[in-house]
């Protein structure tokens, strides 16, 4: 056998304080970058490199730029270089949309920001961008691209959509000289200029006035306001004209007025005022028709006071009008009946034209105007994806900006997972907005909607340019305001490309009293579907956390080839913030989190630490991972620490202790001299400097708990821990010389440990927590067989029990006569006879050793389940020991070892095994199987077994007894005779049977015969009552009575005994279960027939009830006595009848008076004589 003590190692998992919140992102050596916190400096990070530099986007959503808190972005470069400002603001908050009328105050830009690791370019977003529309201000949001070198590329604001107001003006005036008075129409003029919202993004108002030429009194792009506009329209005068050319005037505003700055995607509107027919009506057909080309909306007014004056119908005048005007002409024609009445279509002319609302073609104008885009962004393959929180009622959605435009699904595309009738609740879809890789289905979209129906939603879609959305999966929350959804991450585990788990966090979420938050784990199956497996929770802190508003999924932090996770908790610590370090193994997060890093642990006066976390890459060039946090007016910048493992090897030489040869003295005694040579080297786990010195500890010791060690190091320094320095990847050795005492105890090995540590705790590299940090290397000694360390022992194994066979059962004088001796059928060689007074058997067994040392000898016991085994007991005080255990699942098997670890060549022992027999469970035979093996390489193998088998035959030891009341019964000569209480005296008969032994009886059959009607039909007795005690199962078929019979007389002084062979009888069969040590009453109760009785003819007559019990011939079981039988004798007398007949008393009265007659006579006769 080869023997298997070389160099085991044990492995023992480290027990160091503070690993579980302590681990290797370095919490003492860390970089904190402060801004304002009046701007919410830190509220975003972003680690970025652009440029060839590694630079901190920060968001600052609160900053000011001039006038306006519009928020910004600073970039904070991370070169070592010292000097210069920290932080720069990138003045985002300055870039200003053409043609708007924009709103940047507390638009919130830096509330948002989205890294592009592929063109080193990054989004900021402000959210509450607002624009003027009107009278009303529309939040739609805003977001900038800015490219790898900090420039502004381009605005993102896919939810903008151009005012209703956004109309290119043109009013064309008539100043011909019919018109009068020429203030009337310049009031007019400026009431409807009023009217128009004039600025960027809305209305451009024009002015042409015409007679027999036209002049432009001012351009569409002159002036940006409605005061400008007024203020230049004060300053026009007629400028008169013998002609009224309207054609030339509207061909010129046309071709002309409409292109001097108007805008692309304005709506033209043309206002005509005249007061008469025009001189170049000829030229009309053609110019409408060049309007109606052109777009050009046209509102046309008639002003009639020339007419009126001059009593001359307009009839042709107006059919021109309403032909200038646009189709239909109840809304684009008008005519007053002078021009002081002009005053009075104002507010009906502004109505009409801002009826010409622009409505987008697929019908979401008004839903995305406050649609908030840019509160969450994500950067996908072909553009970014952004939540929208308030489109659509605040329900939300997710809009896509790609380069070939904006993309917005229809509303009706979310009434599926959003339904009409929830719409109130505002789902804020788009709160947060990400992708997840699927390996079947490619790249799916995520969005969260953390306040639908008030536990909150995640949807999973896709969504095409074409803006078609369709929503895939669903996942909801559990619980009424735990904002489940606002955060969400994907995770791939093991950097493969594809998502292995989708994270969705509640920070929101109340649980024993505090609002700690709640991070939910779904696994993505390659379907996909979204399955939860668990949650991440912070049990042991009793504080608000709102744990979950952050997530940040990394790269791995500690070598393992997972990545990992880290959580914000901005709340605890009374709101200084905490974050949460998060490791996975074997594509699975650990529930469990590995660091915990607290803002009081870093710098006084930190808030809100955990906020926002970010972490991809080596910040300070290490090539380890870093992590940035963002707090209130800080960004911190935390270092990964390298993880290392420490490998302690230990060989012996010799490999084993040789007991035999003593070479060297210690102590003036013969020893056993050796060494252990102990080489340490450092591997690293995750990136190193190869310069990296790294000073370690070790600790070598014996592990000997007792007073006198087996084995002693030469050098007593050698106890004390021993210091050095190594390179990753170097090893160093040591030569320690020790000496083994003279022992007995050779089968053991000793126990020789290596304890290892890192000396600087608090900077360069650390332990990796999953390797060990103690080395436990057995030393055996040599086992004392062959060379070739094979053993070849001879187990044999003898045995024998004091069980009977029938033989010698019967020898015994007191059992000679008993049944089973009687019996002609000659005894099985494997019958045995158990007592009745038998408890437990015992076996006496030899084990011998012929051969070399068996190692792991093991005697192995199986029995029989009607056997217990009680004892083991070793016999002639033998050195050797046997040591059994039981295993709870195998309660019929038991596995000794003999003299662990080996039993010794040419060694034998006697010793006894004791079994109790099972009361409960009864069996026809015994077996006990015996087997001794070892790890030796035996040659002879059948004499190592021993198999017990017996067929068993039991002896029941029974007390069948039998009572009785009364005894007898008198009657009275002459029924007349009998008091009424004697009437049908009762009687009471009992049999009880007994189990003396210590094994249950099953099935004795008892039968009983109670004589109960003569063969005259006189009934003797009438059973009333009969009872067996419930024990075991026992019952009784129910008496079956004699039919009723009548009393007549029958003459029985012949027969004195009745029993069931000259009476009828009740015949009683019991089938009775007697556990062991228990007993059986069977009870009979009724009354003698009086009647009856006195019917008979008897002096003395005995009632005789016969019961006996038997076994089935199956049974195991047998008794002393074929067929055990008991009597109750009821004995019944009948007095003498003494009285006297009435004839002879009157006739010896009779007699008596005459014989006294006679006497008197004869006495006369002699006394006269």
């Amino acid at each position: 056998m080869e023997y298997y003590w070389t160099h085991l190692l044990w492995i023992l998992w480290s027990v160091m304080p503070g690993f579980h919140v302590c681990f290797n992102i370095d919490t003492r050596n860390h970089r904190i970058i402060k801004g304002p916190r009046q701007t919410q400096f830190g509220y975003t990070v972003q680690q970025h490199v652009a440029g060839g530099q590694k630079w901190l986007l920060v968001g600052a959503p609160l900053e000011t730029n001039g006038q306006h808190q519009t928020g910004d972005v600073y970039k904070c470069p991370l070169s070592r270089k010292s000097g210069g400002p920290s932080c720069t603001k990138l003045n985002l908050g300055r870039i200003s949309l053409t043609n708007v009328s924009e709103r940047k105050d507390k638009m919130r830009l830096g509330m948002t920001l989205s890294s592009n690791p592929k063109d080193n370019s990054f989004v900021a977003c402000g959210p509450l961008w607002s624009y003027e529309c009107g009278s009303s201000y529309y939040s739609t949001g805003i977001c900038s691209r800015v490219n790898a070198s900090f420039k502004f590329s381009r605005t993102i604001a896919p939810a903008f959509q151009r005012c209703e107001t956004y109309m290119d003006i043109v009013i064309v005036l008539d100043g011909s000289n019919s018109i009068y008075p020429w203030n009337e129409v310049q009031d007019f003029l400026i009431n409807i200029l009023r009217k128009f919202y004039v600025g960027p993004g809305q209305i451009q108002v024009g002015v042409l006035q015409y007679g027999e030429k036209v002049v432009s009194e001012f351009q569409l792009n002159d002036f940006r306001s409605v005061e400008d506009v007024v203020k230049a329209a004060r300053k026009i005068d007629q400028r008169g004209g013998e002609e009224t050319n309207t054609a030339l005037g509207i061909s010129v505003a046309r071709s002309e007025a409409f292109k001097q700055g108007g805008r692309r995607g304005a709506k033209k509107v043309m206002i005509v005022i005249t007061d008469g027919e025009s001189h170049d009506s000829a030229d009309l057909q053609q110019v409408i028709e060049d309007s109606e080309k052109d777009g050009i909306t046209r509102y046309a007014i008639a002003v009639l006071g020339y007419y009126n004056r001059r009593g001359i119908n307009p009839e042709a005048f107006l059919n021109e009008i309403k032909y200038i005007a646009s189709d239909p002409d109840d809304k684009h024609f008008f005519n007053v009946t002078d021009e002081a009445a002009l005053k009075d279509i104002v507010d009906a002319l502004g109505e009409r034209i801002f009826s010409l609302e622009g409505t987008s073609k697929n019908g979401t104008a008004f839903g995305l105007q406050m649609s908030q885009a840019g509160f969450s962004t994500h950067v996908v393959e072909d553009g970014i994806l952004v939540g929208a929180v308030g489109a659509y009622d605040w329900n939300g959605a997710v809009l896509k900006e790609t380069r070939q435009g904006k993309v917005v699904p229809l509303k009706s595309s979310y009434e599926q997972e959003f339904p009409e009738e929830l719409k109130n609740h505002g789902a804020y879809l788009g709160y947060t907005v990400t992708s997840v890789v699927s390996a079947r289905s490619g790249q799916l979209y995520v969005a969260g909607a953390p306040r639908f129906n008030h536990t909150g939603k995640v949807i999973i879609f896709t969504l095409k340019n074409t803006g078609e959305l369709t929503i895939l999966h669903s996942l909801k929350g559990q619980q009424i305001g735990s904002y489940y959804g606002s955060e969400i991450a994907p995770v791939d585990l093991d950097d493969d490309g594809v998502t292995d788990n989708l994270l969705v966090a509640a920070p929101m979420f109340f649980s024993g009293g505090w609002e700690k938050g709640k991070v939910y784990i779904y696994r993505v199956t390659e379907q996909p579907r979204f399955i939860l497996e668990g949650s991440l929770e912070i049990l042991d802190q009793g504080q608000n956390a709102r744990f979950g508003s952050a997530l940040a999924p990394v790269p791995d932090l500690n070598g393992d080839s997972f990545n990992d996770v880290v959580i914000g908790a901005p709340l605890e610590d009374d709101h200084k913030g905490a974050i949460y370090i998060y490791h996975s193994q074997r594509n699975r997060i650990l529930r469990k989190y590995k660091q915990r890093i607290g803002a009081i642990q870093l710098a006084p006066g930190l808030q809100y630490f955990g906020r926002s976390i970010h972490g991809k890459m080596d910040m300070n060039g290490d090539d380890l991972v870093d992590i940035a946090v963002g707090s209130l007016g800080a960004a911190v910048l935390l270092w990964s620490r390298s993880v290392v493992r420490i490998h302690a090897i230990v060989r012996f030489e010799p490999s084993k202790i040789n007991i035999f040869n003593k070479d060297c003295r210690r102590g003036g005694k013969d020893v056993t001299c050796m060494s252990a040579i102990v080489c340490l080297n450092i591997t690293a786990r995750t990136p190193i400097r190869d310069s990296q010195e790294i000073a370690i500890s070790y600790n070598a010791f014996f592990e000997e708990k007792r007073f006198n060690p087996r084995a002693v190091f030469d050098d007593p320094d050698h106890q004390q821990p021993q210091n050095l320095t190594l390179l990753p990847g170097e090893e160093k050795c040591d030569h320690i010389f020790f000496h083994v005492m003279e022992t007995t105890d050779y089968a053991r090995p000793i126990i020789f440990t290596v304890e290892t540590e890192l000396l600087e705790l608090d900077q360069g590299p650390v332990l990796d927590d999953s390797w060990p940090t103690t080395v436990k290397t057995q030393l055996p000694f040599w086992n004392g067989c062959d060379e070739d360390d094979h053993c070849v022992p001879d187990l044999v194994l003898q045995s024998k029990t004091d069980l009977m066979n029938r033989k010698q059962f019967c020898a015994q004088a007191f059992r000679a006569g008993s049944l089973l001796c009687q019996s002609q059928t000659p005894a099985e060689p494997s019958e045995r006879i158990i007592e009745g007074s038998r408890k437990r058997m015992v076996v006496d067994v030899r084990l011998e050793n012929r051969g070399e040392n068996a190692y792991g000898a093991q005697l192995n016991i199986t029995n029989s389940p009607n056997l217990r085994f009680s004892s083991l007991i070793v016999k002639d005080n033998s050195e050797i020991h046997i040591d059994c255990r039981s295993d709870n699942r195998r309660k019929y098997e038991k596995s000794c070892n003999i003299s662990a670890p080996f039993m010794r060549a040419k060694s034998q022992v006697t010793f006894r095994l004791e079994f109790e027999f099972s009361h409960s469970v009864l069996l026809d035979h015994v077996r006990i199987m015996l087997e001794v093996t070892s790890e030796g390489e035996e040659v002879v193998l059948h004499d190592n077994i021993n198999n017990i088998f017996y067929t068993l035959k039991y002896e029941a030891d029974l007390l069948f007894t039998r009572d009785f009341y009364p005894t007898r019964f008198e009657l009275k000569p002459d029924l007349s005779l009998e008091e009424p209480s004697d009437f049908n005296p009762p009687f009471n008969f009992t049999f009880q049977i007994q189990n003396l032994g210590y094994f249950p009886i099953q099935d004795l059959q008892l039968y009983i015969a109670i004589p109960e009607v003569t063969k005259n039909g006189n009934q003797l007795l009438q059973i009333k009552d009969f009872h067996i005690d419930q024990e075991g199962g026992s019952h009784c078929i129910p008496p079956q009575h004699v039919a009723h019979s009548r009393a007549s007389p029958e003459d029985l002084s012949r027969t004195s005994r009745l029993n069931y062979s000259n009476t009828l009888t009740v015949p009683v069969q019991c089938t009775v279960n007697l556990p062991s040590y228990r007993d059986v009453s069977v009870r009979i109760g009724g009354s003698l027939r009086t009647d009856a009785l006195h019917a008979l003819k008897f002096k003395t007559l005995e009632l005789v009830t016969t019961a006996s019990v038997e076994l089935n011939p199956s049974s195991p079981m047998f008794l002393p006595e074929e067929r055990p039988v008991r009597h109750i004798v009821l004995e019944i007398r009948k007095e003498e009848d003494y009285r006297v007949p009435i004839w002879i008393i009157i006739g010896s009265t009779l007699g008596g008076l005459l014989l006294l007659s006679l006497l008197i006579l004869a006495l006369w006769k002699a006394e006269k004589a």
